[in-house]
């Protein structure tokens, strides 16, 4: 099944882990490194609308998204954000924090926002061969 959200997030090549309810998708747009949309694949755009295995689900996944990102990258702290002003499915934006800068590849990241709220404007671009070897690390290492 998919959706608006899912599209414009470029599914399914930004997948890196899928469930009947949710897509864990590799954000376009790196506010930090190992930022992630989080897409419910229901036809739902309020969150009280997912189904309760969707809700069970989303304590599952929110889990292997945080053990997933701090083997990765060991983060500072960790934010999801339910914005859906833009996007109207329902869908997080998780933006792991940083105080210091971190390196993937050739591409240097640093978290603009740190220590307030993160910054979703500044993205730090990523050529495609870093964007795809991030895909896969994040793919190669999920429990």
């Amino acid at each position: 099944m998919s959706n608006a959200t899912l599209e414009k997030f470029n599914y399914p090549e930004t997948v890196i882990e899928e469930t009947e309810s949710w897509a864990v998708l590799l954000r376009p747009a790196q506010a930090t490194l190992g930022s992630l949309v989080l897409v419910c694949k229901e036809p739902v755009q309020t969150f009280s609308a997912i189904s309760k295995s969707a809700f069970d689900d989303l304590h599952e996944i929110t889990g292997r998204i945080e053990g997933a990102l701090k083997k990765a990258f060991d983060y500072d702290k960790i934010n999801y954000l339910m914005l859906m002003m833009v996007d109207p499915d329902v869908h997080f934006h998780i933006i792991p924090r940083y105080a210091d800068e971190r390196r993937f590849a050739t591409t240097v990241f640093r978290d603009t926002g740190w220590p307030g709220p993160p910054d979703l404007k500044h993205d730090n671009e990523m050529n495609d061969t870093d964007r795809d070897a991030l895909r896969k690390h994040l793919i190669s290492i999920w429990d």
